[in-house]
C-alpha cells in the first residue's frame, strides 16, 4: 500500500514539474518571437512547421463608427451558424441579434457530397434567413454591395476542396487559390440561389474574433480561440509582413493568424503520456501545442495519467483497472472541468463524475482528492502555455513595455472553464510582474461564437463603398485628339 501510494505521489511530481516547465516556456515563446518572421518555414506537401504556420489576411481594419445590418456565417464541422445584427458604434452594443444554428446533412459530411453541394445548401438556408430577418436599408442594393461575413471554425484542405469532393478539414490561406477559388463558388451559389449577398474572404474564425474585438477598441492587437481547438491572430503594420507573397499590400495593416496550434519546439513540457497521446492520434507529430492547450485533448491527457496510475497503484482498487478508463477519449473536458471546480465536501461531484464516466462506483475521499490533483495540474500547465503564447505575440509587436495591449479570447474553453481561466490570467500577470502586469488585458469576446462574421462584413463594407464611389464618379470627357 504505502509502495502504490509512493509510485502516486511520483506521478503526480512529475506532472507537476511539467506545468513548472509551463512557465519557463514563456521565455522559449518571447525567444522564438524575438525573430518571429524567420520561423515560419511551410512545407505545402507535409504541412509541416518549424514554428508557425503564418496566414497573412488583408482585410479592412474597423473604425468603430460602422453602423448598419450585417449578416455572417460561421461554418464548422457538422453545423453552421446564420448570424444578422445590427452595430451601432463602439459606443452601444449590436442589437436585433438574431442566430440560428443549422446541421449540415450526413451525405454532405461522409465524402460523398461535394462541395458545390454543401455550398449551395448553405445558400438555401441563408436565404430563408434574410428572408425571416431582412435589411430594409439596403434591399435594392446590388449584392456586391451587401457583403457577408465568413469565418470557418476550421481551415479546408486543399487536395479535396479542388478537386470537387466535400470539404475536409486541414488548412488553407484567406488569400491563396484555394482561398480564392472557395469565395468564387460560394458567391456563384448566393447568385443563383437569389441571395443578395457577396463574400469578399474566408477566414478562420479567429480573425473573426479579431475584427470584433478592433471594432470596440483600437487597442485589441490580437484574438485567441480557446475551445476544441486553439489559434491566435494578430495585427501589424502591413510593412512588417515580410513573409507576405505577390504584390505589395496598399492597406496600412494586415491581419497575421498564426495557426499556433503547430508550434512546436524541444522546450514544451511534454510527458510520456503527451508522447503516447501524440503517437496514437490521426495526427502524429503535428499540432503539439494544440495537444497540450486545447479543449479537446486535456481531458484525454487527465484519462491517460489515471490510467496508469489504476495500473501501476491501484488507484480505483486492488486488480481493478475499469474498461472506459481503457477507452480514448473518454473523458471530455467539460466533465474534467466539473470535477476540477468541485468545491463540496469531499469532492462529491469527482464521486459522481468518475461514476458517471468511467463507470467507478466506489471511491474514497483521498482518491477523489487526487483526481481533482490531476485535472488541476493538466489543466494549469494548459493555461500557462496559452499565456506564454499571448505574450510571445505582444513582445513581438514591442508593446508590452511601453504600450496597453488587449486580447480578445474566444472559446468555450476560456469563456466556461473557471479554474483555466485563472490561471491563464495569473500566468500572464505573473510572467509579466507587477510593473508590466496592466500593459496586457485579456478580455472575452464580444457577441459570442460566430459573431466576428458581424464584424468581418463591416469591414469588408469599406472597401465595397470605396468601390462604390468610384463606380457612381462621373468619368471625364475625352480630350479630343490634337490635329496636325
Amino acid at each position: 500500500m504505502e509502495r502504490n501510494a509512493e509510485n502516486s505521489t511520483q506521478i503526480r511530481q512529475r506532472l507537476r514539474h511539467s506545468s513548472a516547465k509551463a512557465m519557463a516556456g514563456g521565455k522559449c515563446f518571447r525567444r522564438r518571437h524575438a525573430k518571429f518572421p524567420h520561423c515560419f518555414q511551410w512545407n505545402s506537401h507535409k504541412s509541416q512547421y518549424a514554428g508557425f504556420l503564418c496566414c497573412f489576411t488583408p482585410i479592412w481594419v474597423l473604425n468603430s463608427d460602422e453602423e448598419g445590418m450585417y449578416y455572417g456565417v460561421n461554418l464548422r464541422r457538422t453545423n453552421f451558424l446564420l448570424l444578422c445584427a445590427k452595430l451601432r458604434g463602439k459606443n452601444d452594443p449590436i442589437s436585433d441579434f438574431h442566430r440560428e444554428e443549422i446541421h449540415i446533412p450526413t451525405n454532405l459530411l461522409d465524402g460523398t457530397g461535394s462541395t458545390k453541394e454543401l455550398f449551395d445548401f448553405i445558400a438555401v438556408e441563408l436565404g430563408k434567413f434574410v428572408e425571416a430577418h431582412p435589411n430594409s436599408e439596403k434591399k435594392d442594393a446590388p449584392a456586391k454591395y451587401n457583403k457577408l461575413g465568413f469565418i470557418m471554425s476550421c481551415p479546408v484542405d486543399q487536395a479535396v476542396a479542388t478537386s470537387g469532393t466535400a470539404i475536409t478539414w486541414k488548412s488553407f490561406e484567406a488569400d491563396s487559390t484555394l482561398g480564392k477559388k472557395l469565395v468564387s463558388d460560394f458567391n456563384r451559389a448566393l447568385e443563383e440561389r437569389g441571395v443578395k449577398l457577396s463574400v469578399y474572404a474566408m477566414v478562420d474564425d479567429t480573425v473573426g474574433t479579431l475584427a470584433g474585438g478592433r471594432y470596440y477598441n483600437r487597442e485589441s492587437v490580437a484574438a485567441v480561440t480557446l475551445g476544441m481547438g486553439t489559434d491566435a491572430a494578430y495585427v501589424e503594420p502591413a510593412d512588417a509582413a515580410l513573409q507576405w507573397h505577390g504584390p505589395s499590400p496598399k492597406l496600412g495593416e494586415m491581419v497575421i493568424s498564426t495557426q499556433w496550434g503547430e508550434f512546436s519546439t524541444p522546450h514544451l513540457p511534454i510527458t510520456i503520456f503527451d508522447t503516447c497521446l501524440d503517437a496514437e492520434s490521426s495526427n502524429p507529430g503535428f499540432r503539439r501545442f494544440e495537444k497540450l492547450v486545447s479543449g479537446m485533448y486535456l481531458g484525454e491527457v487527465v484519462r491517460r495519467v489515471l490510467l496508469k496510475m489504476a495500473k501501476e497503484t491501484a488507484l480505483f482498487g486492488k486488480r481493478v483497472v475499469p474498461s472506459k478508463l481503457m477507452t480514448p477519449y473518454q473523458l471530455s473536458s467539460p466533465d474534467m472541468a466539473a470535477m476540477h471546480q468541485d468545491t463540496s465536501d469531499d469532492r462529491e461531484v469527482v464521486g459522481e463524475k468518475i461514476k458517471e464516466v468511467f463507470g467507478i462506483k466506489k471511491s474514497t475521499p483521498m482518491v477523489r482528492e487526487v483526481v481533482a490533483e490531476v485535472c488541476d495540474i493538466v489543466a494549469e500547465r494548459g493555461a500557462r502555455l496559452a499565456g506564454a503564447g499571448i505574450l510571445g505575440i505582444i513582445k513581438k509587436l514591442g508593446r508590452i513595455e511601453n504600450k496597453r495591449s488587449i486580447v480578445t479570447v474566444e472559446g468555450g474553453l476560456y469563456e466556461h472553464y473557471r479554474v483555466f481561466r485563472n490561471y491563464l490570467n495569473s500566468g500572464v500577470w505573473e510572467m509579466l510582474g507587477n510593473n508590466l502586469s496592466d500593459n496586457v488585458v485579456i478580455e472575452n469576446s464580444h457577441g459570442g461564437s460566430g459573431t466576428g462574421a458581424l464584424y468581418l462584413a463591416a469591414s469588408q463594407m469599406k472597401n465595397a463603398a470605396k468601390s462604390q464611389m468610384q463606380d457612381s464618379d462621373p468619368q471625364p470627357e475625352p480630350e479630343p485628339e490634337p490635329e496636325f
